[in-house]
């Protein structure tokens, strides 16, 4: 059974500490948040790290892709200076470490699949097969992805992990506005996942009640805005992402 928290830390605590780093999985668990989203993407040798970007120029002092990069080259690389004098000198963390980290604060886990293109498969299987190693609190895992490859990969590898399927914005061809993928029903019903993740911009009350009653867990990211994240919560939310996610605990209304 899936426990999800009100509130999930989005790539760690990002508006308090460099994204993806060990440091930022401390940094929520300091402030009391029980669960944080991370993302994996896999070096050229096959090491699975905690990245977003395909490429390292915004997080990193380096450039290049991530996907023509060894596990050598990674850590060469300094990843906190971009973001506040006070992180200067930090790593990219690879997957086992950041795993090491959560165990040992006690927190929950969203690991975004976030493969470099091509390679939807390999992440996948690279980053299940080291969690399934270490990691045995089914309650607190939820795997996710916009890629439906991964998804399909992830309930071939972990079939008895909950999955999530991540829906970004579509533009509609007619009005030009941001809307839902039209088969996401269908979509969800055929990867078998438990969680739908929304991007704030299509989160609309109608939306979630569909969800809701597809039987799914509606989960959206990223909400930063307390008014915002009332009204959610007011219309069924599961969880939101948060790179504030102390503020938006605080101003949560207390359901009694």
């Amino acid at each position: 059974m899936l426990k999800l928290p009100k509130v999930i830390g989005h790539r760690g605590a990002a508006a308090y500490a460099p994204e993806n780093t060990i440091e930022g999985i401390h940094t929520a668990a300091d402030m009391g948040i029980e669960w944080v989203e991370l993302d994996v993407k896999l070096t050229k040798d096959d090491i699975p790290i905690l990245f977003h970007d395909e490429t390292l120029e915004r997080t990193t002092n380096g450039s290049g892709f991530i996907a023509e990069m060894t596990y050598e080259d990674i850590k060469q690389l300094e990843a906190g200076s971009w973001y506040g004098d006070s992180f200067a000198g930090i790593k990219i963390p690879t997957l086992e470490e950041a795993i090491e980290a959560l165990i040992d604060r006690n927190l929950g886990l969203n690991l975004e699949i976030k493969p470099c293109p091509g390679r939807e498969v390999e992440t996948t299987e690279a980053a299940l097969d080291l969690l399934s190693t270490i990691w045995d609190d089914h309650d607190r895992l939820l795997i996710s992805s916009f890629q439906h490859v991964s998804l399909e990969a992830s309930k071939d590898v972990a079939q008895d992990w909950s999955r999530g399927l991540l829906l970004a914005p579509e533009n509609d061809e007619e009005t030009g506005a941001e809307v839902i993928n039209p088969n996401w029903a269908e979509i969800a019903d055929y990867l078998d996942v438990k969680t739908i993740n929304l991007s704030r911009k299509i989160a609309s009350r109608d939306v979630i009640e569909a969800v809701i009653d597809a039987e799914l867990h509606p989960l959206v990211f990223t909400v930063n805005d307390p008014l915002e994240a009332r009204q959610f919560q007011s219309w069924g939310v599961d969880a939101m992402f948060s790179d504030e996610p102390d503020v938006i605990v605080e101003n949560l209304l207390t359901v009694h």
